[in-house]
């Protein structure tokens, strides 16, 4: 089955978030919501989605790799780079980082990414309204 991550490019909106909650602990049934990361703005979601993490992201979906040694050679890459990409990517909750005795085991959860990337902003629309 296939597991999808939504990302939308927009401030973080929590308010559905605490509705969610206050109806969990008054004992209501909550649907489960579709899996969304939700990135500030344009110039931040082209440095997550830059080519060298999208190749680590699918080369972690495709060969799940036991660390990051490992990753950085299915890649060609030096591990130390390939860490710091990996940071980031986990910092937007990406990937996981999972022990595995010395060694860090990169997973992601998701096969996956569904982008929505509005062509319109309120910002512009305002510069435009003030023309």
């Amino acid at each position: 089955m296939t597991q999808t991550l939504h990302v939308q490019i927009k401030s973080a909106d929590r308010s559905d978030l605490e509705d969610r909650l206050e109806a969990i602990d008054a004992g209501e049934d909550v649907e489960p919501s579709e899996p969304t990361l939700s990135i500030e703005d344009l110039e931040t979601f082209g440095r997550v989605f830059c080519s060298t993490n999208l190749e680590l992201l699918e080369a972690i979906v495709e060969h799940e790799p036991g660390s990051i040694r490992e990753l950085a050679r299915l890649v060609d890459r030096n591990p130390p780079e390939v860490l710091e990409n990996l940071n980031e990517l986990a910092d937007y909750g990406l990937v996981e980082l999972e022990e595995d005795g010395r060694a860090k085991r990169p997973v992601v959860w998701y096969d996956e990414i569904d982008a929505d990337i509005p062509l319109r902003s309120g910002l512009g629309q305002e510069r435009k309204a003030n023309a």
